[in-house]
């Protein structure tokens, strides 16, 4: 399935320079798991190794943001990862990285055509987008196509 890129310097501070980077990572996807079974993640020299049984593509695609939107992680590795019925990532949803100035409304003008569809965007990133009013750049999330 392969390597996902992230921005490493950037994102959500989820363990200190003496904690245990892995337990963290793990511990974060675990909080709101969006449906892998025996989550468990290894973090060394900033990849994140997942590992574990996804429910789908999706819940898949989830858990790489969860944990590549994490400050510390450059790229994330799911060779380690079964997906149920052998679904495929090719997910009709697009990855798109936030930059400077963005804001939900806008990404989904851009989108849609119409930013009040900001809404499906925020529902379809509700592990990695607590709070619709703290986004920041170099996070990456998931647009979906179909609405």
């Amino acid at each position: 399935m392969g390597l996902f890129d992230f921005v490493g310097n950037i994102g959500k501070k989820i363990f200190g320079k003496d904690e245990d980077p892995s337990a963290a990572v793990t511990k974060h996807i675990a909080e709101d798991n969006p449906g892998i079974e025996n989550v468990s993640v290894t973090v060394e020299n900033g990849v994140a190794k997942i590992s574990g049984n996804a429910a789908s593509a999706s819940a898949l695609e989830k858990a790489v943001l969860m944990a590549g939107n994490v400050e510390g992680v450059e790229s994330v590795n799911v060779d380690a990862v079964t997906v149920a019925n052998g679904e495929q990532l090719a997910s009709d949803d697009e990855f798109y990285v936030i930059q400077k100035g963005d804001t939900l409304w806008a990404i989904a003008e851009k989108h849609y055509g119409n930013g009040a569809k900001y809404k499906a965007i925020v529902d379809a990133n509700k592990e990695v987008i607590k709070d619709e009013n703290k986004i920041f750049p170099g996070q990456k999330i998931r647009v979906p196509k179909a609405l």
